[in-house]
Formats: C-alpha cells, sequence, structure tokens
C-alpha cells in the first residue's frame, strides 16, 4: 500500500479549513504552505496533525510546487483550502493505494457551490487531477489555473470533490476580474493576445456552451447568472489582452501630451512614465498578490 502526502494552500481560510482538513485526516501526511493568513487559520490548523509552514505568497505555481516538494511520500493528493473530499472520494483514494496505483495520475469531478447553491449532479462537472505521483511531473506554466502535469496514464474516477468558493455573485465577479488581469498579462507578454474581432463572437459562444452544453440551465437562475460570468470572464480576457497591446503603443502620459498639444496647450515638461517592463512587473506583482487570497 502507498503512503499519501496531503499537500495544500492556505491564504485567510478560517472559513472552510476545518471541514477540508477532517476529510484527509486518515492521510500520512498534511502539508500546509501558509501565505501569511491574518485570520485564524493557523489556529484551527494547530489543533490537527498537520505540518504547517508559513511562507510569503511566491506566485501560484511556485507556492503549489514548494508544498509538493515538502512532502515525505511519491503520492500527494493535492488540495485547495477550500475543498473537501466527499466521502464516496476518500474511499476510492484509500483503494487506490491499497491496490497499488496502476496509473501515474488520477482526475475527478468537482462539484462546485454556485453562488446559494451546489451545482446539480446533472451539470456536466469539470474534472482535476489531484492524486499523482509527484517525481512523474510538475506543475506547468498556466497563469491562475496551473495543475500538475503528469508523463504517464491518468485515470477517471467518478467521485466528487466539493468545492465551497463562489458564494455569491460579487465574490465571482471579483475572482473573474483579478484572474483576466493576470491571464491577460501573461498572454500579452508571450504574445498570445486574439484579435478584438474575438470580443464580439467568443462571450456569446461560451456562454450558449456553458448554459446548454455544459448543462448550467439545470442549476436555474444561479445557473443562468454563472454563465452570463463566465461569458463575461472570456470577454475581460481579450479586452484586457487588447489593452495591454495599445498601451505598449501609446502611454498615458503620451496621450495626454498629444491631445492638448492639439488643443494649442503643449505641455513644458512631462513626468516620465515608469518603463513599460516596470509597468507590467508593477502589475504581475499585484495580481500575484491577489490571487494568494
Amino acid at each position: 500500500m502507498q503512503k499519501l502526502s496531503v499537500c495544500l494552500t492556505t491564504f485567510n481560510s478560517e472559513s472552510t479549513i476545518r471541514p477540508c482538513i477532517e476529510s484527509v485526516l486518515w492521510a500520512d501526511e498534511i502539508i500546509v504552505l501558509d501565505s501569511c493568513s491574518t485570520d485564524s487559520t493557523r489556529d484551527i490548523l494547530a489543533e490537527y496533525p498537520c505540518k504547517v509552514t508559513v511562507q510569503p505568497w511566491l506566485g501560484y505555481i511556485a507556492q503549489k510546487q514548494l508544498s509538493l516538494d515538502m512532502a515525505e511520500n511519491d503520492w500527494v493528493f493535492l488540495l485547495d483550502s477550500d475543498e473537501v473530499l466527499s466521502t464516496d472520494l476518500q474511499n476510492n483514494v484509500r483503494q487506490i493505494l491499497a491496490d497499488e496505483p496502476k496509473a501515474a495520475g488520477y482526475e475527478f469531478p468537482r462539484r462546485e457551490q454556485l453562488f446559494w447553491q451546489m451545482i446539480e449532479p446533472g451539470t456536466r462537472h469539470n474534472y482535476f487531477m489531484r492524486l499523482f505521483n509527484r517525481h512523474r511531473g510538475k506543475m506547468n506554466d498556466v497563469p491562475i489555473h496551473s495543475a500538475f502535469d503528469v508523463d504517464g496514464p491518468v485515470e477517471r474516477v467518478e467521485a466528487p470533490l466539493f468545492h465551497f468558493s463562489e458564494a455569491s455573485i460579487s465574490v465571482k465577479v471579483k475572482k473573474l476580474n483579478d484572474w483576466t488581469d493576470e491571464i491577460s498579462l501573461s498572454r500579452f507578454q508571450k504574445g498570445k493576445c486574439r484579435s478584438p474581432w474575438a470580443l464580439l463572437f467568443y462571450p456569446p459562444f461560451v456562454f450558449l456552451k456553458t448554459f446548454f452544453f455544459k448543462r448550467q440551465f439545470g442549476n436555474g437562475w444561479s445557473g443562468f447568472i454563472g454563465s452570463v460570468c463566465m461569458a463575461f470572464y472570456a470577454f475581460m480576457k481579450d479586452a484586457k489582452g487588447y489593452e495591454h497591446a495599445r498601451r505598449a503603443a501609446l502611454s498615458d502620459a503620451d496621450l495626454m501630451a498629444q491631445t492638448l498639444a492639439a488643443d494649442g496647450q503643449p505641455l513644458s515638461k512631462l513626468t516620465p512614465p515608469a518603463t513599460s517592463d516596470d509597468d507590467l512587473k508593477s502589475e504581475q506583482d499585484n495580481a500575484d498578490q491577489r490571487n494568494a487570497a
């Protein structure tokens, strides 16, 4: 039987960390990397047999990878602090480890909180690979939604992971705004921004895909609102990417100078703006800090 290390990162997670930890108390090791929480998260963790390390936020990818590197066992379950393993999932993971894993990784459906309700079982769930041999790969470089890439077969197990996160529309919109800050910046830096014409056609496609193909219509008005939010997410990724491209071509200071010069009020002196690289680095740092939460 393989031993299991559970690895998770936390930041001000007092509202969800207790059920999260209690769903994995049977694991051989629980490693928690806390990003300097200011609430009672670490006090709650002290009640459980966890190995807690305080680590200022390194960025999503680096923080997750560090937690994996701290594990003593080969097999790990990568967990977020607002997730809880269902009883069925706990039993399946135990059975997989007892029978000696046949795959390099295992993925599970995640049943999400969507505002005031949990999504219905008939909704098409997203699957996440959370159980894997940590020596068979590493975290990929996808911003925000980075996952562990394994170099072997991945099997799917139909046992749900509960996700208690998006409790209100305000929380959802704030998350999407923060995520699109980082994703659009990453795309711009890699030269992967799409044509602004995507703003016209892609968001409606995302709404239809989410509401009908993902079966969010089965969740009533919360499903409709959630689908609109996903269309907004698609819109903001491309809109902010286009904004980065436009600002790289014409800074705010240059725009002001051109406008006032055309009005007959040329500026005698302009305060030099920060370099483009400095602007981008500052925005990246701000996004990383937000995502620590």
